[in-house]
């Protein structure tokens, strides 16, 4: 069996860049120093929901992913974060940056947050392309919380090759919104016949209609089955996946 050790930093991000940076950079030597070598982080770890985004936004080379990317660099592990990065149109991209040895890439965010009274596109604009990167030979697909609900998006990662899925999440508060997390990380890890791993701030107050967090990050496998979960606070979740598991899985359910 090959292997390989993730793991989860359920943190929780205020406005402040600065602050949130050394809570993040914290989060990750913890990681790493419990043997990961892949290191998730929420959704809009660079400032919470309810922060003026456009004001916040940074480019991929600003203070904040340069902050990420030195913590990688010195530990050795490869970081995924959500950042928020200044967009042609005036809004901001909703944007996931992997950064480590051998690894550079950035996802933006393709589904956003148009739901429960929550209007992410007025200040968000899309992306449009999958992204994969390859972590010590293993291939991991990038998506971002509300992506959960687009059981396409999952299988088509699955198609490409990925045998982890990362999904940072900043996912919001409210009636079933635990229960249909747990559901929706279970299906997309079965849609993708791939190790799913979901890292969500931890539980917040909800502030108006602004998604902050619920906790409870997994690690599930290809199959569904949730191997470990956090609880609503903050805390670090690390699981070990064995890399042949999705091979084997999709040679039995051949459904991709």
């Amino acid at each position: 069996m090959t292997s390989l050790r993730v793991a989860a930093a359920q943190i929780s991000t205020g406005p402040d860049p600065a602050a949130n940076l050394t809570t993040a950079t914290e989060a990750v030597r913890r990681a790493a120093d419990a043997g990961a070598t892949l290191v998730a982080l929420p959704e809009a770890t660079l400032a919470a929901f309810g922060t003026d985004l456009r004001a916040v936004a940074e480019p991929l080379d600003g203070p904040f992913a340069t902050g990420l990317r030195k913590v990688a660099a010195d530990l050795g592990v490869v970081v995924i974060a959500g950042l928020f990065e200044p967009a042609d149109d005036g809004r901001v991209h909703n944007t996931l940056l992997a950064t480590g040895p051998g690894v550079e890439a950035s996802y933006r965010k393709i589904h956003l947050y148009d739901a429960f009274g929550s209007r992410e596109s007025d200040l968000v604009a899309p992306g449009n392309e999958l992204v994969t990167i390859e972590v010590d030979g293993v291939r991991v697909g990038l998506a971002t919380c509300y992506d959960l609900r687009f059981a396409a998006q999952f299988t088509d990662l699955g198609r490409a090759g990925a045998e982890l899925i990362v999904v940072p999440a900043s996912w919001g508060a409210g009636p079933a919104k635990e229960e249909q997390w747990d559901l929706l990380t279970r299906a997309r890890a079965s849609d993708a016949q791939s190790w799913l791993l979901a890292c969500d701030q931890a539980w917040t107050p909800p502030v108006g209609t602004d998604p902050l967090g619920i906790g409870r990050s997994a690690l599930v496998d290809p199959l569904g089955h949730t191997r470990s979960h956090l609880a609503a606070d903050p805390g670090l979740l690390v699981g070990e996946i064995d890399t042949d598991l999705p091979a084997t899985v999709r040679a039995r359910v051949p459904i991709l």
